[in-house]
């Protein structure tokens, strides 16, 4: 299932969130806490959905490489082709190990009654 902005769904386990309360916006400093309890089952809409999948100086240095020999692989003299081709073979491993890393997926839902939750993983969640 793929979670977008402005999707319905419902919360496919039950949650248990504590810990300090304060006012949206402002910094976790009070010494309160609380404990809110959303069962399965609760509804509402999405209204961010955030991927992560932290990318390793070689990842990007894959990438870079790797783009600038489709776009101009073919226009490079055979010497330095062959260089940076060698160069972007040296850097496959992390590649492969980046893409095979399972995607986190994070969402914000704003449910029926009002609850926002932040951050919560995507896999909470099924579609209506």
């Amino acid at each position: 299932m793929t979670l977008t902005v402005g999707r319905r769904v419902r919360l496919t386990a039950d949650l248990r969130l504590a810990g300090q309360v304060v006012p949206a916006g402002e910094a976790a400093t009070e010494t309160g806490s609380g404990f809110l309890a959303l069962a399965a089952g609760v509804e509402g809409s999405v209204e961010r959905v955030d991927e992560d999948r932290p990318q390793s100086q070689e990842v990007r240095e894959y990438e870079r490489l790797k783009s600038l020999l489709d776009d101009f692989g073919h226009q490079m003299p055979p010497g330095s082709r062959q260089q940076l081709e060698e160069q972007v073979g040296s850097l496959e491993p992390a590649w492969t190990a980046y893409q095979e890393r399972k995607l986190r997926l994070t969402v914000r839902v704003r449910f029926d009654n009002g609850f926002v939750l932040d951050d919560a993983p995507g896999d909470l969640f099924t579609s209506l």
